[in-house]
């Protein structure tokens, strides 16, 4: 290729958004915002344990996740979104099921599993404990299965197990797992911007979305010349097909003077008949 040759363009690829989740949290809501809002921008979600979530943000392996609070509020920032129901599973045949909510006491004499990927902060649950503990939550879930013991987990965990021989009620007295959306707080970039108003409830047109989009709409407004912004408004003045502007459609006098004479005039006198 010669130096008077010109390379040929490519449009340049479209930026990525990259998305954790943990266990329990379903996203599927804010995604389908995103590809309706952002079509040209892929979100790839990317499924994390509770306990890597925050190294997942901090190593760039993900822009924002979805986790369990508490998070490290150095590096990273967070929005508190909801808090859940904790619950106990249990089989369906044992007696916690054929009431609508327990407390931690009433469970004091069951065997009490905790997996090693618990997320509720305590440093054991209530009742007796197992012989070991389970490796996850998904191992406990069949040892309850198993008669072995019983369950206390946040309740989106207890529906993302859900299995046809066990059932789960509230339980209080207990802790209770606080779901947020998290970012590393210096890579606050537009696409996280983006996900915030999204997440948030924000509308395409809402005035706390990115400063960048609303300075271009009110560039583009202001880069309008003056003769077309003023052609608009006299548009606007002008009055509807079909109505009265008070003068005569073929003179333009008044169509209140009959005559044409200026409104008000003097009438002259009647002659006198003789």
């Amino acid at each position: 290729m010669t130096g008077s040759e010109e390379s040929p363009s490519f449009p340049e690829e479209s930026s990525s958004f990259r998305l954790a989740y943990v266990p329990g949290v379903t996203p599927s809501k804010w995604v389908r915002i995103w590809n309706e809002r952002l079509p040209d921008v892929p979100l790839t979600l990317i499924p994390v344990s509770a306990a890597e979530a925050s190294d997942v943000l901090l190593s760039g392996g993900a822009d924002a996740a979805f986790l369990r609070l508490p998070v490290d509020r150095t590096h990273l920032s967070a929005i508190p979104l909801y808090t859940e129901t904790t619950v106990v599973v249990v089989p369906k045949d044992h007696v916690v099921a054929a009431v609508d909510e327990v407390s931690a006491d009433d469970l004091a004499d069951d065997i009490l599993l905790h997996p090693l990927d618990d997320t509720l902060d305590w440093e054991r649950p209530p009742g007796r404990p197992a012989i070991e503990r389970p490796a996850t939550t998904a191992d406990a879930i069949e040892l309850v299965a198993a008669g072995v013991g019983l369950l206390i987990v946040p309740q989106s965990l207890a529906r993302l197990h859900h299995r046809k021989d066990l059932t789960y009620r509230p339980v209080t007295g207990t802790p209770e797992s606080r779901v947020a959306l998290s970012w590393p707080e210096e890579k606050t970039t537009d696409l996280v911007e983006d996900f915030i108003g999204i997440v948030r409830g924000r509308t395409v047109n809402s005035t706390r979305g990115r400063p960048q989009a609303q300075t271009q709409a009110r560039s583009q407004s202001q880069a309008q010349p003056k003769g077309k912004r003023a052609d608009a408004a006299g548009a606007r003045r002008k009055p509807a097909a079909g109505k009265s502007t008070g003068k005569s459609p073929s003179s333009g006098k008044s169509a209140r003077s009959g005559s044409g004479g200026p409104k008000g005039g003097k009438r002259g006198k009647p002659r006198r008949r003789s």
